[in-house]
């Protein structure tokens, strides 16, 4: 192949492969200078937080507890259907008579019960779980926060550490350029050797300090991808956030402060509500000490296949057995004599025949249960002086911070 020609055919391929590697380099390029946001930080760690998530879960389940003492204020509904044969001799179900035969037999029923009072025991369940639902919320949102702060903590501390390691990189090359000046000095003579060595040691120092900085700053990436639950990537670069973002004028009288923080720290209003949930557990309990009242109502029906109806068929003139005299002579007394057929009853006929309903109302006076509620009352009472204490303490640790 000619030397020119090659040349051209090297030519060719550049031109044809140095815009696809000019696209990758760009599209990669763009990839990598993708910044991480302040905000983007804190959604990915509130999305990926092992704490939050528990906290989310806990509402659910405090939404669930409240919902099902509310329909617990429902009356239930509850149908049953039972079908069954007997063989040899046992009891029809539709005559309770004895029979020597094999029976099909099937019962159907339905039944309803409403709670009319118990001591305002539901009632005040259904306002401790609502207080429980609430007071979960306040923990889901204090998670939320104590995550965000720690999280804008490990940012602004890589945003620092960066700061340091320029600001030392920036000395290294200033001291770098100090030494070349001396260096020419120390050659010609003009200053004596050691204030050159001294000036060596002090960029070496400098050097050392940029790899501690630089360690320093990846130190701080970890911490960030930490809160975040993410890999860590030593590559990571975050947005500058401008000073305008934290400035925030607070009243100068700590009291303000604290007051301030007592109706807005949702930890606060998390154990204060977690206080109230276990006061009206205590009524909740309670209750359970006073008479019950309740009303049912059941309907039911059955079926046999040992049941039977007679019909009448004919009537016939047959002797009675009985005899007259008539002049001498006997004669047989004719009767009237009733001939029935025997037929299975239909299913459906049975179970509308054989319907019967049922209404009560009823009453329970709770005597003596072994001191079951009465121990259950302490019990809630405890856990309320519990809350009272959690709730005091945090007060107390806020005032402090």
């Amino acid at each position: 192949m000619l030397p020119g020609k090659n040349c051209a055919i090297k030519y060719f391929e550049m031109k044809t492969i140095l815009p696809v590697v000019f696209f990758l380099v760009s599209a990669f390029g763009a990839a990598a200078q993708k910044k991480l946001g302040l905000k983007e930080a804190i959604e990915t760690g509130i999305a990926n937080n092992l704490i939050v998530n528990q906290a989310e879960l806990l509402v659910q389940k405090e939404n669930v507890g409240l919902r099902q003492s509310k329909l617990s204020m429902l009356p239930d509904l509850n149908v049953s259907a039972n079908h069954g044969t007997n063989e040899g001799r046992s009891i029809d179900p539709f005559t309770n008579g004895f029979v020597d035969q094999n029976v099909n037999y099937a019962n159907y029923g339905a039944g309803s019960n409403l709670l009319l009072f118990n001591g305002g025991a539901l009632q005040n369940r259904i306002r401790s779980n609502k207080l429980g639902y609430d007071a979960s919320q306040m923990e889901l949102q204090q998670a939320k926060d104590n995550l965000t702060i720690n999280i804008i903590l490990a940012y602004l501390n890589v945003l620092s550490a960066a700061d340091i390691l320029e600001s030392s990189q920036s000395l290294s090359e200033v001291t770098g350029k100090q030494v070349e000046r001396l260096g020419i000095l120390n050659q010609s003579g003009a200053i004596a050797p050691s204030e050159y060595y001294d000036l060596k040691g002090q960029l070496a120092n400098d050097q050392i300090t940029i790899v501690e900085n630089r360690n320093s700053m990846q130190i701080a990436k970890l911490d960030l991808a930490q809160l975040m639950n993410v890999p860590y990537d030593k590559e990571l670069e975050l947005e500058r956030l401008s000073l305008d973002s934290f400035s925030t004028n607070y009243p100068d009288d700590p009291r303000e402060i604290y007051q301030s923080a007592l109706g807005k720290f949702a930890q606060v209003k998390a154990v204060h509500l977690r206080a109230e949930s276990n006061r009206k557990n205590i009524s909740a309990v309670r209750g359970q000490l006073f008479p019950t009242l309740s009303f049912s109502a059941n309907i039911n029906t059955n079926f046999s296949s040992a049941a039977t109806q007679s019909f009448l068929s004919n009537v016939t003139t047959v002797p009675s057995g009985d005899f007259v005299d008539v002049n001498g002579s006997q004669l047989p007394v004719i009767t009237k004599r009733n001939n029935f057929d025997t037929r299975k009853i239909d299913f459906g006929d049975q179970l509308n025949n054989n319907k019967f309903t049922t209404f009560n109302l009823g009453l329970t006076v709770p005597l003596f249960n072994g001191s079951r509620v009465r121990s259950q009352v302490k019990l809630a009472g405890i856990d309320l002086k519990n809350a009272e204490l959690v709730e005091q303490n945090t007060k107390t640790q806020l005032q402090q911070s």
